[in-house]
């Protein structure tokens, strides 16, 4: 392991992205997080400056191929392959089925499952030669339970937890651990427009009685890339509260 991790997070500007970034934080890591746009990247920068921590904000849009490769070229230049890959960054493009449109379709799975595909097989190949790396995908609960509305979303999550389980049959030679976390509801951005009434609703069916907070997902995800989970790959950890069991 790198005495110095480097640590990409994507979509680290708001919401669980950015929990993850805070945890990793008290690390001795050179945090890098991406942000779609120029409000988000001085969002992290900032955190970073403020906070004294060594690291860079960087703009990537997953839903652009010119972006993507800039990326890439990027953290080439600036030596900045990470040691730690952390995919965040998604969107949703709800719809019920019959009239969820092509490009409602293709978007989802373009940013979540393709971009992932895109990431993953750029930033591996640092890690293949260092025999260490560790990634986390985020999936989430609807993708083992389903969701009305968002058979886009479901599907690309389900694709995102079996391509790791297949990768880290792959790599895991190599000293590459790759497990995917699944959230259920959590208070984020999303959640926050939902009606009091019906978020009650929510909680009144969950054991815990409660959403989840993102720093408790960010925890899992930073303890799933530490020594402890050495021996952890191929796995799709839930944190939901009990939702389903």
């Amino acid at each position: 392991m790198p005495l110095k991790k480097k640590v990409l997070i994507t979509g680290a500007s708001r919401g669980i992205g950015r929990s993850i970034l805070e945890a990793f934080s008290d690390e001795n890591s050179f945090l890098i997080g991406t942000a779609t746009s120029k409000v988000g990247l001085d969002t992290i920068q900032n955190f970073l400056s403020e906070n004294k921590i060594e690291g860079k904000a960087l703009i990537l849009d997953l839903g652009k191929e010119e972006s993507i490769n800039n990326f890439f070229t990027t953290l080439k230049d600036n030596d900045l392959y990470p040691d730690v890959l952390i995919n965040n960054a998604g969107i949703t493009r709800d719809n019920i089925f019959l009239r969820m449109k092509d490009e409602e379709w293709s978007e989802v799975l373009d940013i979540h499952l393709n971009s992932q595909f895109k990431i993953i097989k750029n930033l591996i190949r640092p890690m293949l030669k260092k025999k260490y790396g560790r990634i986390v995908n985020l999936s989430s609960a609807a993708a083992a339970i389903g969701n009305k509305g968002q058979a886009n979303y479901v599907a690309a999550k389900s694709g995102i937890e079996a391509m790791s389980k297949t990768l880290a049959r792959e790599f895991g030679l190599k000293n590459i651990t790759i497990n995917c976390v699944a959230p259920g509801f959590i208070e984020t951005d999303m959640t926050k427009t939902l009606e009091e009434n019906y978020k009650e609703e929510i909680a009144s069916q969950i054991p815990l009685q409660r959403f989840g907070r993102p720093e408790e997902v960010a925890d899992l995800i930073k303890f799933l890339t530490s020594s402890e989970a050495d021996y952890i790959t191929g796995q799709t950890i839930h944190i939901n509260g009990g939702l389903f069991m």
